[in-house]
């Protein structure tokens, strides 16, 4: 998934986690309702001016903005996992066997 695709579902995400609609979010910020769905379908990047309004009316931190790792799709975390693993030593890829199983 790209970056802007993660980024608009995590704004998604966390416009949820405030319990606010598109609308009332896109109010707060003073943009169209289209727009923001726009960005959170991951069709368009916001400006940064914008994030900063976003991050502010949901009274986020601009950093967990782009803390979207959780977001990957499932392939791309085997991949990520599996890279991660090979170049460990073999007690540490038996421990993370133990935890699997």
């Amino acid at each position: 998934m790209d970056n802007k695709k993660l980024l608009g579902k995590r704004i998604k995400e966390l416009r949820k986690n405030r319990n606010l609609t598109q609308e009332k979010l896109a109010e707060m910020i003073d943009i169209e309702t289209c727009s923001l769905s726009a960005i959170e379908s991951g069709r368009h990047y916001p400006a940064f001016p914008t994030i900063e309004k976003i991050a502010s009316s949901l009274n986020y931190d601009l950093n967990i903005f782009f803390d979207y790792k959780h977001l990957k799709t499932k392939e791309e975390k085997i991949k990520e996992i599996q890279t991660q693993i090979s170049s460990q030593p073999e007690e540490i890829i038996n421990i993370v066997y133990r935890i699997i199983h």
